[in-house]
């Protein structure tokens, strides 16, 4: 009894705490926002001058982030709405509503009368009532400088069929707030978490609630047992039981004045619904253990409901706090749950590789049965295995083994099959092969339609500059053969604003990200060498790569990656695979 009585005591000091830190925020937060108000409402006074509903063929979507991409429930089309871009100086907020036609692979803008204001960091969600809905919750609107923020605490759906934008206003609902989830469960939304900042200071949510979308009420769950500790950004799966699971997440709390110290979160819970078509639901927290290999710590990754009972979470950030700077390892993995048996595992792509494997195997054997006699051949000269050591400038010692084939391997081959194998090779991602796939990258969006994974925009960065994303990739999530791209952007193209009072670092930085031949992949190698410029000369800032590094360079960092291992981190790899490929071509064997 005395342990239970100090844990309620300790529980029940959490929430006062809690609430008084909401009153807090609250208070400081009301100035800032009634500031923005004028502003939001200038915007929706713009807005209110549309009287009729234009659809007209447009370019993709300008690069954006945070925005979100949903599949029409019936149509072979892709929803965008909202987002935000920031430049090196000013914050754009968008309330842009934009149609992708998956079979002609083209926009469309669709302009609606009285939608909502411009926001980005919201939820959104599909159901197939009506011809369609599009449901949107909350967001956040920013001032210009980034410095003042808005967070909407509106309820909006799009109805498909009518095209029409309509505010739903219940009483009850969750206070404003970003970064939060919500998903479409048994004609309910489910809201959780999220986050409310002010100039000076924040808290984070892991409260739920339900909005009913058969008579349009809001209520606050009450779950029985220990849910997930507050925070935003977190995966949040319905299953087909009517239950929700939650993975991961980021927050953070304030350790002493003017220091925070973020957290990312890795434990996964189970919000199940008990007694299930009652007048009142009730719901219950249980810890999950999923078995199997799970994704690294991180924060800003996508989610998506993926086929076969289970879910994917795709690229994201982990953040490595430094004395004086933060360094960003940014992903562009895909990791599946599998819901019913409780197991994450990672996406192994199959390739293009294994195709043409395929089709070799299949010539020869037709050779065969055709009974095609070949001349007969002295006894196969073995491959020569040339060993070679390299030190990496942090100690590692890597062995590379360079084979080089027998003369009957070099002659196994007709002129006519290395033709046709280097033309698909081409065709199959560039000169050599190399796989196609979406650069590293966080708070991008995706979705899934027929099977078909889709991941649009997002950000990456490089030193102090962010380098937000406009293509648009796909994968079939059945095959797991390789990515496709549909629309593809050159980041050099895209505006940098310094902020630096020097000319000089201004030049630096922009050159730095502009890159080589590569566009996003030599631009985050560029910003890797800034660090180490004396240790590594074969990438310097603002020069073009050496040809051995930009011909064959997906083919040493595979090598290095496969001596370091899958848990090495992506810079070290990097490191280690530029002082393998120079020291391999510029001292040869």
């Amino acid at each position: 009894m005395g342990k239970k009585g100090k844990r309620d005591k300790k529980g029940k000091g959490a929430e006062k705490t809690a609430a008084k830190m909401e009153k807090k925020v609250s208070r400081r937060a009301k100035k800032e926002e009634e500031d923005l108000e004028a502003l939001i409402a200038e915007f929706q006074s713009l807005d209110a001058k549309k009287t009729q509903v234009i659809e007209s063929s447009c370019p993709p979507p300008s690069p954006r982030l945070n925005c979100s991409l949903c599949a029409h429930p019936e149509r072979d089309e892709l929803i965008l709405f909202g987002g935000e871009y920031f430049n090196g100086q000013k914050t754009y907020l968008y309330n842009e509503l934009y149609v992708y036609h998956i079979r002609k692979n083209s926009w469309a803008k669709l302009e609606i009368p009285n939608p909502p204001p411009r926001r980005c960091a919201h939820q959104a969600a599909v159901v197939p009532t009506a011809g369609g809905q599009l449901w949107i919750f909350g967001g956040e609107f920013a001032s210009p400088n980034g410095e003042q923020f808005y967070h909407y605490k509106d309820l909006w759906v799009l109805h498909l069929a009518t095209k029409t934008w309509e505010q739903i206003k219940a009483p009850g609902g969750p206070s404003g707030r970003s970064g939060h989830r919500m998903v479409a469960c048994k004609r309910q939304l489910i809201i959780f978490g999220g986050f409310h900042e002010s100039a000076r200071d924040y808290i984070y949510y892991n409260d739920v609630y339900a909005f009913n979308l058969d008579c349009f009420t809001w209520s606050k769950l009450a779950p029985a047992g220990i849910g997930p500790a507050p925070r935003s950004g977190c995966q949040m799966t319905p299953t087909p039981e009517g239950n929700i699971i939650i993975y991961g997440g980021y927050s953070k709390q304030r350790i002493k004045k003017d220091v925070d110290k973020g957290t990312l979160h890795t434990d996964m819970f189970l919000l199940k619904a008990e007694g299930a078509g009652k007048e009142e639901d009730r719901w219950a927290w249980s810890r999950l253990s999923p078995s199997g290999v799970k994704p690294t710590p991180r924060s800003g990754f996508s989610v998506a409901a993926a086929p076969n009972n289970r879910c994917l979470l795709f690229g994201g950030v982990h953040d490595e706090e430094e004395e004086e700077s933060i360094e960003g390892d940014f992903f562009n993995d895909i990791y599946f749950y599998d819901i019913g048996k409780n197991r994450w595992f990672p996406a192994q792509l199959k390739g293009p590789k294994s195709e043409k494997r395929r089709r070799r195997r299949g010539r020869q054997a037709e050779a065969e049965a055709a009974g095609e006699e070949e001349l007969q051949l002295p006894p196969p000269q073995g491959p020569l295995e040339i060993v070679k050591e390299v030190v990496a400038e942090d100690g590692t010692v890597m062995t590379i083994k360079q084979v080089i084939p027998g003369a009957a391997e070099n002659k196994d081959r007709s002129g006519s099959e290395e033709e046709e194998d280097e033309d698909e090779e081409e065709e199959e991602g560039g000169a050599l092969g190399q796989p196609v796939e979406p650069c590293p990258r966080s708070n991008a969006m995706v979705a899934v339609k027929h099977g078909v994974l889709y991941v649009f925009g997002g950000m990456f960065e490089v030193g102090d500059r962010q380098v937000t994303l406009s293509d648009l990739h796909s994968i079939d999530l059945h095959r797991m053969d390789e990515w496709k791209v549909l629309l593809e952007m050159d980041p050099k193209t895209q505006e940098w604003l310094e902020e630096s009072e020097s000319d000089e670092e201004e030049d630096d930085d922009v050159e730095g990200a502009e890159g080589g031949e590569e566009e996003e992949e030599s631009s985050e190698e560029e910003s890797e060498d800034e660090e180490g410029e004396q240790q590594h000369p074969a990438v310097q800032p603002g020069e073009a790569q050496p040809q051995y590094l930009a011909r064959t360079e997906q083919y040493w960092l595979r090598l290095a990656r496969s001596h370091m291992g899958p848990e090495a981190k992506d810079k070290k790899v990097l490191k280690v695979a530029h002082a393998m490929a120079k020291t391999f071509y510029e001292d040869p064997i």
